[in-house]
């Protein structure tokens, strides 16, 4: 199966150790940025944030809070994908204000969208809301896998890490968001084995159903 975005994918693996003399570009960082920008999110809301953190010392200490995973201060470029903690009517305001300003049109005339995004969203639970949001981060960072990959640059989604820990550290709960995932970018190191592991995936047959 011959394909450009097929060879990318099969290329790209949880980077386990970094080359921290390769750094990433401004422009293809710029260009990695615009990818979770244009990802897809339930109603394009996109109720989330991310964090680039270039600070050594935050790292440092988000390091100590997960797991001590090298790869947070080794990795060229680190990203905390934060969901907003209690989505709300704000968030949909600005969202349709910012559709009408893009799209050249009333905002009026999206009245009928709001109000139905607003009927769903004050019907959440806030804990219906945090799943939800957080749910949306995962989305975001599929295409910042692929992206990533597609521009031959190393990339590792983190879920293992103290929250609560990683929130206080970056101060989030101030600024009504949670962190979700860390993701690390850079270049792989020529010592890290892991790289020459054959890929593991159930295969098509099992994996897929067809009714």
């Amino acid at each position: 199966m011959e394909h450009s975005i097929i060879e990318s994918l099969n290329w790209r693996y949880a980077t386990k150790k970094f080359d921290e003399t390769k750094k990433i570009s401004k422009t293809d960082l710029e260009i990695l940025k615009e990818a979770v920008r244009l990802s897809a999110s339930s109603y394009g809301l996109q109720p989330y944030q991310v964090i680039l953190v270039e600070s050594e010392e935050k790292r440092q200490q988000i390091k100590d809070v997960a797991w001590n995973q090298a790869q947070v201060t080794e990795a060229s470029a680190v990203m905390i994908f934060a969901n907003i903690t209690d989505v709300g009517t704000n968030e949909i305001h600005n969202y349709i204000e910012n559709m009408a300003t893009v799209r050249e049109i009333p905002a009026t005339s999206l009245k009928g969208f709001a109000d139905m995004m607003n009927s769903v969203v004050a019907k959440l639970t806030p804990e219906a809301k945090e799943i939800w949001t957080a749910k949306q981060t995962y989305i975001a960072l599929g295409t910042l896998l692929s992206a990533a990959a597609d521009m031959k640059i190393d990339a590792t989604p983190m879920e293992g890490f103290d929250r609560d820990a990683v929130n206080k550290i970056l101060q989030l709960p101030e600024i009504g968001l949670s962190a979700t995932l860390i993701v690390t970018l850079g270049y792989r190191h020529e010592s890290d084995t892991t790289q020459h592991l054959k890929k593991v995936r159930k295969p098509i047959e099992e994996l897929f159903i067809t009714l």
